[in-house]
């Protein structure tokens, strides 16, 4: 009798998490089935050389299809060893705030990663607030990878009480050997009690909210996606950077927001 009660909590649980996937909606993607530059009704570009506040060395263009296209069914962001004022590098950073942002959701991109010392890719979130205050308005982190470390896929979490610059970040990292040569996806989900990321439906980090204040949980609020690759900095530029691996690209089979 205990084992076949088991069996029928299982398929209870088993049942009710079904139920509870079959409830999110597609809100918002892209798929990428185009060709040309990205999707302007998705799609805006952040544009400048100014460090981006962590000493980073490209210059982000904006409508330059050689940092950012469309082609064969993905995004292709491309980072480029070519100077641009005072910057030797330019590549491109998307975003799409005032075109999606959003207050609570699934978030899978799937997507393939540039390999090569002084390579920064991230795909990120940051409060829509305008302007931005940073860290009080919240980042999350759902994946970065620094060149140096290949295959350690990073998923961060940071408010005005945990941060790195005061060492109290909260950060959590997973292994995917195969980065740079095959798709993996990479997801948020994210309520109003935490947020978690995943790797190929893997979770490896959790943040709770600790219900203290927005110091340490500001993510009730309404926030954007970010795609880029940045190149060295204060942390993708630790061990160098190699000039002679550029152009590098990040490939985004598809962006995918349910709620």
């Amino acid at each position: 009798m205990r084992k076949l009660t088991v069996v029928i909590l299982c398929s209870l649980a088993c049942y009710s998490a079904s139920i509870a996937q079959d409830k999110k909606k597609l809100v918002w993607s892209d798929e990428f089935n185009y060709k040309g530059l990205p999707d302007s009704t998705k799609w805006s570009y952040d544009v400048g050389g100014n460090g981006w506040g962590n000493h980073e060395l490209q210059y982000y263009t904006a409508r330059k299809a050689e940092n950012a296209r469309v082609e064969n069914g993905y995004l292709i962001i491309e980072a480029r060893k070519e100077k641009n004022g005072t910057n030797h590098y330019t590549s491109a950073r998307l975003v799409t705030k005032g075109k999606g942002d959003w207050t609570y959701g699934h978030i899978d991109v799937r997507a393939k990663l540039p390999k090569g010392l002084g390579t920064w890719p991230a795909i990120w979130m940051l409060g829509s607030t305008t302007p931005l205050k940073w860290p009080d308005d919240g980042e999350i982190d759902i994946m970065e990878h620094v060149g140096y470390n290949p295959g350690v896929i990073h998923a961060s979490a940071h408010t005005r009480k945990y941060f790195h610059s005061i060492g109290t970040q909260k950060t959590a990292t997973t292994s995917v050997p195969d980065f740079g040569d095959a798709f993996h996806v990479y997801s948020l989900d994210w309520d109003a009690e935490s947020i978690t990321i995943s790797v190929d439906s893997k979770p490896y980090f959790t943040f709770k909210n600790e219900h203290t204040g927005k110091e340490a949980w500001p993510f009730n609020a309404p926030f954007h996606l970010l795609l880029n690759i940045a190149v060295g900095g204060d942390w993708g530029g630790q061990k160098g950077v190699d000039e002679t691996i550029y152009p590098v690209k990040m490939e985004v089979d598809y962006v995918r927001v349910y709620q």
